[in-house]
């Protein structure tokens, strides 16, 4: 007969234990320390982390414990014991405790006395639990063991004497980043961790394995020695570059940002951010940061009051017929700008008002939405299919997700111009050339709609008829039609493609007919909350602003050599326009060469604002430093710009009247399809933001440009496509499109697609070259 549980009232698959007297109901399987954790009862560790593999290896969570009458005849790691029905643990007892000290007076053994150097001090495991468990003399006189310290990049420091080999970088890395970069080489007391062969870690979630690290062995490279931890204010804010808008803090000093570290929601980032959120603060105070107005006179500029600068933005607005005015907006404005930016348009009577920036098919009307299938719950998807989507690089918290799904055994599919270098195992892969991905898309379309009764996306049904589907697109159909949750991840190379209008319905069609979800990854920081607050043309698009040039353009945190899809026709466009008032905290080359007027104006860190992440998120922050010199929060100049120009919309004093009187509007996607062009013979750009080149902070975060993922211009063809025009790996190509050239070195890889040709947007010397999916030709220099 069984034994009967402890307490009968207990949930379904829980077990009751007493820690420390304490009874409480636990989950079966689950660890001592877990239990403990949960009902606020301290257990000393190092190697153990919620969100790693359990390791077990520095025993310091030793308690004794007992069951049945009977104690354990040696302490048990609390990390690595299930509990079980009727288990008594003791924590704080005389056993217990001299278990816990001594394996203390072990770990500090070699551990290197230089607290007062080392940047982990003030806020380091070791230092807290050794004050409580620690002795106050070493009874070792013995020489302490010596690690040389690894290069391993330019975003973390390593001082490996003082690792006591948790082993919790490793498991983050393996784990977690899935990059597997880190290991143990050695045994006994010769046991180091490093990277084997001396390289930089490539992780774009790097920075985290100083976060996870208990002591000073792994610590910011950037911050190393500026600050100690007592010294900083911590304030909340955001991240963005990218639009999941991922919690941190700001840790700052006499109006400084020193140091980002991650601030935990489980529903967006966890406890993870992305090295591109951690590190682009050292760009704030980049040598260019606009701090004073600006005016043009002539060839030459000079600084001006606030009072001179927006009158004469004013007055070239106010000289404007509305349909000549074009107002274009960077997609990671606030929500509070971007309402004020839709009032000065109006109060001007125009329509040409848009944030869509990176897009080049505007046929159906397309504007950003939240997700579908909510972000924390990508992980829990059984099928996952990637189209023109690279989400380690474009949000690597998605990627996180992604990884996390299919360790739990889901299928993951990708159509993709370019093998990616992702984390996960895909089960089926298509690389293809952006001018045959309607016609991919078509295929799978196709085999989708097999399987369900859906009526085709009106204009579609012919195309539809005509396409071959592939014994590939049916099994692929099939794994996304039984599968309970399936979801269709489009990314920047689907977005930003000459015939995204099909491409997006196209893949709505393939979600009808299998029951997925779609998730349409925002191209832009707050891109959902601009859409809802009305950053939306009436008139013109911006596609259609730098097509058809305006006689004034109002920029607002824009840098027209980087920021649009097609940057040869918007630096046309400005340097034809009779006048070019800018909003920026930059005075970049390109706005200097076009703008009469430049307004400073501050960034997210520095501003009260509001931003809406991919789950439809309101998120609200406070200004963690002042904006530098005489820059001011972009609404503030905004209100500013219109009192000068009489406008009675901006009566409003305070930032709470200006979000009282923010109005919602409707977001709506149309259903056009643009004209689809056949396939020619010539390669067509595939063009993706590099990954420290996306926003201006991030492209003067110098940390973050000395990074290995953060590759130099280069053009990347498929080899064969080389061979035929007879280039080879590191010569210089000229890279053409009828209207800009650039000189380029060439990389091969097989894992670009036939037909395409890989050049990275974000750097000056590929600036000239048209956007996604246009035709190119390369040639030897």
């Amino acid at each position: 007969m069984s034994a009967q549980p402890v307490n009968p009232n207990l949930p379904p698959d829980h077990v009751t234990v007493f820690i420390d007297g304490v009874e409480l109901a636990a989950p079966k399987g689950s660890m001592i320390i877990q239990a403990a954790d949960k009902a606020g009862i301290p257990i000393p560790r190092f190697c153990y982390h919620d969100k790693l593999a359990i390791a077990a290896n520095c025993r310091m969570c030793l308690v004794d414990t007992e069951v049945g009458g009977r104690s354990a005849p040696k302490p048990s790691p609390a990390c690595a014991t299930p509990v079980m029905d009727g288990l008594k643990v003791f924590t704080r007892n005389e056993k217990a405790l001299k278990a816990q000290r001594n394996v203390m007076e072990f770990l500090l053994i070699n551990h290197p006395l230089d607290c007062p150097i080392c940047d982990q001090g003030g806020e380091c495991e070791l230092q807290d639990v050794a004050m409580g468990y620690g002795r106050s003399v070493s009874r070792f006189t013995e020489r302490k063991r010596v690690v040389a310290d690894e290069n391993i990049g330019p975003l973390v420091a390593t001082d490996m004497t003082r690792c006591i080999h948790c082993t919790r970088c490793v498991r983050f890395v393996s784990e977690i980043a899935g990059t597997y970069e880190l290991g143990g080489m050695s045994r006994g007391e010769n046991l180091q961790i490093g990277t084997y062969i001396g390289k930089n870690i490539e992780s774009e979630l790097s920075g985290n394995i100083i976060d996870v690290c208990p002591v000073g062995a792994l610590t910011n490279k950037p911050f190393r020695f500026k600050a100690r931890a007592w010294e900083l204010v911590a304030r909340e804010s955001i991240g963005y570059h990218d639009a999941l808008g991922s919690n941190l803090f700001l840790h700052t000093r006499r109006g400084e940002v020193l140091r980002t570290v991650p601030r935990d929601n489980e529903a967006v980032n966890e406890t993870w951010l992305s090295d591109r959120d951690r590190y682009s603060h050292t760009g704030l105070r980049a040598e260019d940061r606009l701090t004073q107005p600006m005016l043009r006179e002539g060839t030459t500029w000079r600084a001006a009051t606030w009072d001179e600068a927006l009158a004469k933005a004013a007055e070239l607005l106010k000289a404007t017929k509305g349909e000549q005015l074009g107002v274009l907006v960077h997609p990671a404005t606030s929500n509070e700008e971007g309402a004020l930016l839709r009032r000065l348009a109006d109060a001007l009577g125009c329509g040409n008002l848009d944030h869509r920036l990176g897009l080049t098919d505007f046929a159906d009307a397309p504007v950003a939405q939240p997700f579908e299938l909510a972000l924390a719950e990508v992980e829990a998807a059984n099928a996952i299919l990637l189209l023109g989507c690279n989400p380690r690089l474009e949000a690597p918290l998605l990627g996180h997700r992604v990884r996390k799904a299919w360790k739990r055994g889901a299928q993951v599919h990708a159509i993709n111009p370019v093998e990616f270098d992702f984390t996960f195992d895909l089960r089926s892969s298509r690389r293809v050339a952006p001018q045959h991905f309607v016609e991919a898309l078509l295929g799978l379309a196709r085999a989708a709609g097999e399987l369900g009764s859906e009526t085709p996306p009106a204009g579609m049904a012919e195309a539809l008829a005509a396409a071959n589907a592939t014994d590939a697109d049916r099994a692929l159909a099939r794994s996304l039609r039984e599968s309970s949750s399936a979801v269709l991840l489009l990314g920047e190379s689907l977005a930003t493609h000459p015939q995204a209008s099909w491409l997006r319905a196209l893949a709505r069609h393939v979600a009808r007919c299998t029951g997925a979800r779609v998730n349409e990854l925002p191209q832009g920081a707050n891109a959902v909350g601009l859409a809802r607050v009305g950053v939306l043309p009436l008139a013109s698009d911006a596609g259609a602003m730098l097509a058809q040039p305006r006689s004034t353009y109002l920029l607002y945190g824009i840098e027209p050599e980087f920021d649009f899809a097609d940057n040869t026709s918007a630096l046309k466009a400005l340097g034809t326009a009779a006048s070019v008032v800018a909003f920026a905290a930059y005075a970049s080359p390109s706005l200097r060469a076009s703008a009469q007027v430049l307004l400073p104006i501050g960034l997210l860190p520095e501003i009260e604002a509001t931003l809406v992440n991919v789950d439809g998120c309101e998120q609200i922050v406070a200004p963690g430093v002042k904006p530098p010199g005489e820059a001011r929060a972009g609404w503030r100049v905004l209100r500013a710009l219109g009192e000068v120009l009489g406008f009675a919309a901006f009566g409003f004093t305070d930032i709470a009247g200006l979000r009282a009187s923010v109005i919602t509007h409707p977001v709506r996607a149309g259903g056009g399809l643009a004209r689809c062009e056949p396939a020619g013979n010539e390669l067509a750009r595939i063009a993706t933001t590099a990954v420290y080149r996306s926003d201006a902070v991030v492209r003067r975060a110098a940390p973050l440009n000395a990074h290995p993922l953060n590759r130099a211009a280069c053009v990347v063809l498929h080899p064969e496509d080389a061979r035929a025009r007879g280039l080879e790996e590191g010569a210089i190509a000229r890279v053409e499109d009828g209207r800009g050239r650039a000189s380029l070195p060439v990389r091969l890889s097989a894992q670009v697609a036939q037909g395409g040709a890989w050049v990275e947007s974000g750097h000056g010397a590929t600036a000239p070259i048209a956007p996604n999916g246009a035709r190119l030709s390369v040639t030897r220099a």
